[in-house]
């Protein structure tokens, strides 16, 4: 009897040591069948769109993968355009001197400075008489040296009584040019026409207190 009872626990522990394998290699089994479905799940389907591939970046000597940026890429800054011209004409320079050059002569021809008279000629030239109507003594004389010095020829000399304005040469008729060079040359600022007592062949010289030469 004993001996059957072990030959029936060895049985047993048979049976269960080999339903332990069979439990062990199922399990295993169930455990590998999982793993391969989820690396399956994880592979995109053929209907999905691919990403694009990213850049392999050599940074710190191990590739990395950036990824590509799926932003608007900057505006370009816009070129500025040129300014547009002010309305109106240009301006215009001046031509016109600013100041009038020195040395350019003006519009208007000066004058000619006036030609001195042309002296008489000694031989064309009339008698002198010359009176003193001053109480300078003296004077008749003076002015009588100064006319012959001047090419004139004096015949007489004397004192005059009246009232004389002012120094003067008088001539006759026709000799008013005569009597202009005569009132030059002593320095006698006035000529008239002879009075009616003078003589009428000669010029008379009258001098006044105004006299000064």
């Amino acid at each position: 009897m004993n001996r059957t009872q072990d030959e029936k626990g060895q049985v047993l522990s048979s049976l269960v040591a080999v339903l332990a394998v069979v439990a062990i290699v199922g399990g295993l089994l169930v455990l590998f069948g999982t793993r391969g479905n989820d690396s399956v799940a994880d592979q995109p389907t053929p209907t999905e769109k691919s990403s694009p591939k990213a850049t392999p970046s050599t940074s710190a000597g191990k590739p990395s993968v950036t990824a590509p940026s799926t932003g608007p890429t900057s505006a370009p800054t816009p070129t500025p355009t040129p300014e547009a011209p002010t309305s109106g004409p240009p301006s215009v320079p001046s031509t016109e001197p600013t100041t009038e050059p020195s040395g350019v002569p003006s519009g208007k021809p000066t004058a000619p400075p006036t030609a001195p008279p042309a002296s008489i000629p000694a031989s064309e030239r009339p008698a002198v008489e010359v009176y003193n109507n001053t109480a300078r003594k003296g004077l008749a004389e003076d002015v009588a040296i100064r006319a012959r010095q001047s090419g004139w020829i004096v015949t007489g000399k004397d004192n005059w009584h009246g009232k004389i304005v002012t120094s003067t040469v008088y001539f006759p008729a026709g000799m008013q040019a005569e009597a202009n060079q005569l009132a030059k040359d002593i320095g006698v600022g006035r000529t008239k026409e002879a009075l009616p007592n003078m003589k009428k062949d000669r010029l008379s010289v009258i001098l006044t207190t105004d006299y000064a030469g």
